[in-house]
């Protein structure tokens, strides 16, 4: 349990972060298609960029591994 590993430069960029959003934080054109959702989650890069907004969690993480990434949960 207690051995290091090496993920190399290629498998740090293929990390995604997946938090949740409270609707009420965002713009008006995202919130009116949210419908009555209060919070969604979002998938960002490790630079912070925003790549997705999707309905749950498990949707989210479904999303970042159909594109071979590797979801990590932010609280």
């Amino acid at each position: 349990m207690d051995h290091k590993f090496d993920f190399g430069p290629e498998d740090q960029d293929r990390i995604v972060y997946v938090r949740p959003v409270a609707v009420a934080d965002l713009p008006q054109e995202v919130r009116a298609q949210a419908g009555d959702l209060e919070t969604l989650f979002a998938v960002h890069d490790a630079d912070g960029q925003r790549l997705a907004l999707v309905r749950d969690r498990k949707m989210a993480f479904a999303l970042a591994r159909q594109n071979d990434l590797a979801p990590v949960n932010v609280h």
